[in-house]
């Protein structure tokens, strides 16, 4: 089962929660034209009306699953930032923690977000909604880290694009190959969830510790 969307400290209330929460999984099983706002309304058990209230359109729906999925990270990054009990490594392996989970507990958000690619429905409004929400978190990150160049703690000279990249890429590519992960380490007999557990302690483990030698050795 995918889990269900949190309410968090964003501009969307719990009934526009709901909503995005079915109106994703729905997309990401019958896709975005395959998917009817009426659809939708019944799953959510609310009427069209209100969809169209809160939303506008399907397509603006769209919109607001992408814009709502990607603040998440902005929020955890804006937290982080706030925090003044622990040190910069520790922020960056926080922010690594949450991207991981956040990987693999929404599994119904990056199959939309393959599929829709796929299927050319990255309208010009939705890639600009993806932008500016990306542009946000690419702000933030770059903040986490000009804060640990200040204290002396990373390197300078960082490329954040990259760094950013880096994370998202690795990750996304490691979990969607995760079949063969599990053949390749002779894990065929695990059950999912304990595979799932290892893969992403694993997947953290290898992350926290090529960010501190990228953020502190000279390569």
């Amino acid at each position: 089962m995918p889990r269900q969307f949190e309410i968090m400290e964003s501009k969307y209330n719990e009934k526009q929660v709901q909503i995005l929460s079915v109106a994703e999984k729905l997309f990401s099983e019958q896709g975005f034209n395959g998917t009817s706002v009426r659809d939708i309304a019944g799953a959510a058990n609310v009427n069209v009306a209100m969809i169209s209230y809160y939303f506008g359109s399907k397509e603006k729906l769209l919109e607001a699953i992408f814009d709502y999925r990607i603040s998440s990270t902005a929020i955890q990054m804006e937290h982080l930032l706030a925090q003044t009990d622990i040190d910069s490594f520790q922020k960056i392996e926080s922010l690594v923690d949450h991207y991981i989970d956040k990987l693999q507990n929404n599994t119904c958000f990056f199959k939309l977000v393959q599929s829709e690619q796929l299927n050319g429905n990255f309208t010009k409004e939705l890639s600009e909604v993806v932008f500016q929400s990306k542009k946000k978190n690419y702000d933030l990150f770059s903040a986490l880290i000009a804060e640990g160049q200040k204290k002396g703690v990373f390197k300078k000279n960082i490329d954040v694009s990259l760094l950013v990249s880096t994370l998202v890429g690795a990750s996304n590519q490691i979990y969607m190959g995760h079949g063969y992960y599990k053949r390749i380490h002779g894990l065929d007999e695990m059950s999912d969830d304990k595979f799932q557990q290892l893969l992403k302690k694993r997947m953290k483990v290898f992350l926290k510790n090529m960010f501190k030698a990228i953020l502190t050795n000279e390569l």
